[in-house]
């Protein structure tokens, strides 16, 4: 490009009389030009542009991951979330097709993904404690334990996706559980697993479907984990934020939003509550963020 001294003075006049004819848009749009994830890698550039993150269509991952999209969104963000299957979501991570999740249930649920995947993302850290898996039933089913299971609801477990932690454990149960020898596990996805299950207690039926919590269920329905003396489920489990490898020099500002991301369990019960009586999950999302701006902030600062 010609140097500006070259042009003398009554080109440098005209150039004078260009930029303040120009105003305050112009500036403000040379300002946000070249934000996208190009850009954005370069060192000093300001951050933003464009952000997926993917989860695995349970009720739980759709509440933290449009609460967490729409607050980057707020920070300037253009944020795409996509459903997918739970090993592809891992698999999108891992090569750096999606950006980020925060759908990383361990140690046990996704234990397979983990150890296929681990090494290929960055860890962020855990997004919520507290979350358990198991067998789940109606209090008024005269069981409690795993163990006492022997002819209710048919001899069949309800389950979610093929693939799913809660689903694999579940069928680790016909193994570990002498009683549960002709037992079956019928899966479906996390949708009909909830369906069934509201139609069998709208009836006083029985039924014993794959559980998880936090879930809004145990919000809506009186529930009980049946006991699992053999360990199968296991402990406690986290959730966890993954991010692809060089998302933290593309775009710092909303990595460390998404190292930041960090919630309870009533929290995130509020937005799937929300979402099942009939909100979006963005209007879900987008109520929450507003009502619980304190929260918010801690993950921004």
């Amino acid at each position: 490009m010609l140097s500006w001294k070259r042009l003398g003075v009554a080109a440098g006049l005209l150039l004078v009389l260009f930029i303040a004819a120009c105003g305050a848009d112009d500036e403000e749009s040379s300002d946000t030009e070249g934000t996208g994830d190009n850009d954005a890698a370069d060192e000093g550039a300001t951050d933003g542009g464009s952000l997926e993150l993917v989860y695995v269509e349970w009720d739980t991952e759709v509440a933290s991951t449009h609460v967490i999209g729409h607050v980057l969104e707020e920070q300037g963000f253009d944020v795409t979330v996509t459903p997918l299957d739970n090993a592809v979501m891992w698999e999108a991570v891992a090569n750096g097709e999606a950006d980020a999740m925060v759908a990383a249930w361990l140690p046990g649920t996704h234990e397979a993904q983990y150890a296929e995947y681990g090494d290929q993302v960055d860890e962020l850290g855990v997004n919520l404690e507290g979350a358990a898996i198991g067998l789940v039933v109606p209090e008024y089913m005269d069981v409690d334990s795993i163990a006492d299971l022997s002819d209710e609801a048919g001899q069949t477990i309800t389950g979610i996706e093929p693939g799913a932690g809660v689903v694999a454990a579940s069928e680790q149960t016909l193994e570990d559980y002498a009683n549960m020898e002709d037992w079956e596990v019928a899966t479906s996805s996390s949708g009909a697993m909830a369906t069934e299950l509201g139609t069998a207690i709208d009836n006083e039926e029985e039924i014993v479907v794959t559980g998880w919590s936090p879930h809004w269920k145990f919000a809506s329905y009186d529930l009980k984990y049946l006991e699992d003396p053999e360990g199968t489920f296991g402990e406690a489990e986290t959730i966890e934020t993954m991010a692809r490898e060089g998302l933290a020099d593309d775009m710092p500002e909303a990595y460390s939003i998404l190292e930041n991301f960090y919630w309870e369990s009533d929290a995130m019960e509020e937005v799937m509550l929300e979402i099942n009586e009939g909100a979006s999950p963005e209007d879900a999302a987008a109520a929450w963020v507003e009502e619980n701006q304190d929260i918010v902030n801690e993950w921004i600062e």
